[in-house]
């Protein structure tokens, strides 16, 4: 504590555990302190009797579930997309030898009342139920202008230009019907409103094109892969690589307070009457409550199951996206299932989740269609934690605070926040220029 350091990064939330590893890795001297005597902050895993202590108050779960030791239940539970921005950032650092990962097994979609497999190519859309006969042969053909668009090569612009034409248009130009445009949107391209209609179109296309890179990467049922026991796995990965480049840890370091000279600039952070000096911070938005902002809740259920997700093929693990024009509501809903195949519950457990961002303070009602599909629970718990996001200039404190986690069940919001705080830090850009072939062994 008595020496100075280039940045104190505050809590071990995977944010600030990936900033902290990059930041090293640039040469920067780090400090990392967390108030909890554990890894993961909000994005952290319990087992079983943390997870009875936090919903039910510290009784004893019933021996019926397995061994508390085998559960390992994320918090905020993401998938990652298999070619997305976190597994460029996990090749560049060179993290991926610290995990393991295996392909989850399905991506479904919500659709007048029912759940059917997310098509993310020409062929899938041919053989999907969601679409008549007449909107497959419409749909591929949007689907192979998408496999084929070069941004690079006017060739394969068909004579637009999709900067200025907007994803609506680009629908409209292939009579894409609003159903087909509501999966396309939410449960390909990923968009979590509406609003991306009217946007130009190159960042939907972009999308796309990821969504389908992605599934052709492991020749699975889904886009997206999971490491084995959880994500609680990756802080403390990253936090592996901030030690190899000198980075230093303290977890149970209670209060610790942001100092800040008589300009408003940070400089040092005080725990247990010490305090090390530092020129900037980067920290979880609990940490600094003065220089965030409440803007949403996130409601969400956790459920322990015997069967997996009826309706989704047996699958394992699987990601159900409901959009939002079906259930009438702002915002879509995301069902996250998990299973002991990802060694995160006891053999033939499944841990569900069901989370959206709150429209109400009921969450058992609101998150009512996203339970309907689980079928029978053995156990269930509902809550709601609000989300944040930082108010400062981070050029007048050098603050650096990261936005809560939001209710989406992928890592492309998350990576997205983590990189654009490190350009805010550095000044530099992450290099996701990478051979993402150096994953293949560990995710096969």
């Amino acid at each position: 504590m008595d020496e100075e350091y280039d940045v104190i990064v505050l809590g071990t939330g995977l944010k600030e555990c990936i900033l902290s590893g990059l930041l090293s890795g640039d040469g920067l001297k780090v400090l990392h302190m967390d108030r909890n005597d554990y890894y993961g902050g909000e994005s952290t895993s319990l087992n079983l009797i943390q997870l009875w202590k936090r919903f039910r108050g510290g009784d004893n779960p019933p021996p019926h579930l397995g061994a508390s030791r085998d559960y390992n239940v994320d918090m905020i539970p993401k998938y990652i997309m298999a070619n997305g921005a976190l597994v460029r950032v996990l090749i560049h650092t060179d993290v991926t030898k610290y995990l393991s990962f295996k392909a989850v097994d399905g991506s479904y979609v919500y659709n007048k009342g029912k759940i059917h497999k997310v098509p993310a190519t020409d062929m899938e859309a041919l053989k999907s139920p969601l679409m008549g006969f007449f909107e497959k042969r419409r749909a591929r053909t949007l689907f192979t202008y998408v496999h084929n668009y070069n941004e690079s090569d006017p060739n394969t612009h068909q004579g637009m230009d999709l900067t200025r034409v907007t994803t609506r248009q680009l629908f409209a130009k292939y009579g894409i019907d609003e159903n087909t445009v509501d999966f396309i949107g939410h449960a390909v391209a990923l968009h979590r409103d509406d609003y991306y209609l009217d946007e130009p179109a190159l960042d939907t296309v972009k999308r796309m094109q990821l969504y389908a890179e992605s599934f052709a990467r492991f020749g699975g049922g889904s886009s997206y892969i999971y490491p084995f026991y959880g994500l609680a796995e990756l802080p403390q990965a990253f936090a592996r690589l901030s030690a190899v480049y000198g980075g230093t840890y303290m977890l149970d370091k209670p209060d610790c307070k942001v100092e800040f000279d008589v300009e408003g600039k940070v400089h040092g952070v005080t725990s247990q009457g010490e305090t090390a000096k530092c020129k900037k911070v980067v920290c979880d938005p609990s940490y600094l409550p003065n220089k965030v902002k409440k803007v949403g809740k996130v409601a969400r259920a956790i459920a322990i199951m015997s069967h997996p997700i009826p309706d989704t093929n047996d699958s394992h693990s699987v990601q159900i996206i409901l959009p939002q024009k079906q259930l009438c509501r702002k915002s879509d809903m995301y069902v996250f299932c998990c299973s002991y195949s990802h060694n995160i519950a006891p053999k033939g457990k499944y841990i569900a989740f069901v989370s959206t961002e709150a429209e109400t303070d009921h969450p058992e009602t609101e998150l009512k269609p996203g339970t309907d599909l689980l079928g029978h629970v053995d156990e269930i718990f509902f809550e709601t934690y609000d989300r944040f996001e930082p108010v400062n200039e981070p050029s007048l404190d050098n603050c650096f605070i990261s936005t809560s986690y939001d209710a989406t069940t992928h890592f492309e919001s998350t990576v997205s926040d983590v990189l654009n705080m490190y350009t805010l830090i550095t000044g530099k850009v992450v290099d996701l220029d990478v051979d993402l072939n150096a994953a293949s062994a560990a995710e096969d």
